[in-house]
């Protein structure tokens, strides 16, 4: 979920092994997201690999999100089984990363894209920038993960945006924890959220599709003007909500809530030093309060490594790839045969009702939800 000291930089995106919470049917970074998550630092590169000669190691390229994260030894045993160098390029935020992807389609610049969520799936979808790819690993993946048409995109991990509270500052103000959405409107809570635009930013989104979720297309915009009359705080992205406003462990601010991850608690605990007896955070996973995303890797068009670029993506859904996401990336593995780690299990909280919305509607509207949202809100 992409992120942090909570972990070097977070989060995406967000939550399927024998010991996982089951999945909603229904769909849901941004984060994937994203999920903002912790960094792989390895070379970057500007334009699409070349072929290498006989012999010699090839490079495949990977389009990321900046909050892929991945051990050193899980991305050198792949690089040692193929004989190639993976070199990744981070491209911002999801839907930044898609863009990049997009506007780059004639000279593209990587082999693979990673980080597209299922709020932006149709739009990756209609792009004309993807190979359909039906991996063998798909078998081992839940049907309902598998969003995607025609296999153009391959799930590879998931989990919740939801709204984080620093339990001290609650706690310290004999103040209640807000039970819904419409609860965060009462005066009790004003000046205590801070948010991310939809506009900018996959966890934004993820967050304004639950409102519409929970109060419909023709009220979800006086929702978020009662909102913001009880002051809440709209920033471009999740770093600056986390780890600027919010009040929580790895935050500075003075706000005690802000939209980020069913994860980011267990994040606090695994990357705390000394590590404390519980999470200072916790989540606020009442029903329709948290978005499930999804995010999926493709293969795009133009890669001169297509067979290599195959072999990657049966690689991130395998069960040595799919081991490492917990505690790398704070998301749940899709690969059901993937074991969590136990400070996931102990420390995640995960909805029993996430919202979902249909994957159509999404498609069809997301534009034009997003502009109505700024036109009521920011001006």
């Amino acid at each position: 979920m992409k992120t942090k000291s909570l972990i070097p930089i977070i989060l995406l995106s967000v939550l399927l092994v024998a010991c996982a919470p089951a999945l909603s049917s229904s769909p849901e970074e941004t984060a994937g997201p994203a999920v903002d998550e912790p960094q792989l630092m390895r070379t970057e590169i500007v334009s699409a690999p070349a072929e290498e000669s006989s012999g010699e190691p090839a490079t495949l390229t990977i389009l990321t999100h900046d909050s892929f994260s991945a051990s050193e030894g899980v991305i050198a045993a792949f690089e040692k089984a193929n004989n190639v160098r993976l070199s990744f390029i981070k491209g911002g935020d999801a839907g930044a990363t898609l863009n990049r992807a997009i506007l780059s389609k004639d000279s593209p610049l990587a082999d693979v894209i990673y980080g597209v969520d299922n709020t932006f799936l149709s739009r990756a979808e209609e792009s004309g920038i993807l190979i359909s790819y039906a991996s063998p690993m798909l078998k081992e993946i839940p049907d309902e993960l598998k969003l995607a048409k025609e296999n153009m995109l391959s799930p590879v991990d998931y989990g919740d945006v939801c709204i984080n509270f620093d339990k001290a500052y609650f706690s310290e103000n004999n103040l209640d924890i807000p039970g819904s959405l419409l609860d965060l409107t009462k005066s009790d809570y004003k000046g205590l959220l801070v948010v991310e635009s939809p506009a900018t930013s996959s966890t934004g989104l993820a967050f304004m599709l639950a409102t519409i979720n929970e109060f419909g297309v023709e009220t979800y915009l006086d929702y978020w003007k009662s909102l913001k009359t009880n002051d809440v705080l709209i920033v471009n992205d999740w770093e600056t909500a986390y780890y600027t406003h919010f009040s929580g462990s790895s935050g500075k601010g003075p706000r005690p809530m802000v939209v980020s991850y069913g994860s980011s608690p267990a994040v606090e605990v695994v990357y705390a030093d000394p590590k404390p007896d519980d999470a200072p955070t916790a989540s606020l996973v009442g029903d329709n309060m948290c978005f499930r995303q999804v995010e999926f890797v493709g293969i795009l068009k133009g890669t001169q490594h297509q067979a290599l670029a195959e072999e990657f993506i049966d690689f991130m859904l395998s069960a040595e790839f799919q081991n490492d996401i917990p505690l790398q990336m704070f998301v749940f593995p899709v690969n059901q045969n993937a074991v969590l780690p136990e400070e996931f299990i102990t420390y995640n909280q995960v909805p029993e009702k996430p919202a979902g919305l249909n994957m159509e509607d999404i498609a069809n509207n997301r534009e034009t939800w997003i502009s109505d949202w700024e036109e009521a809100v920011l001006k």
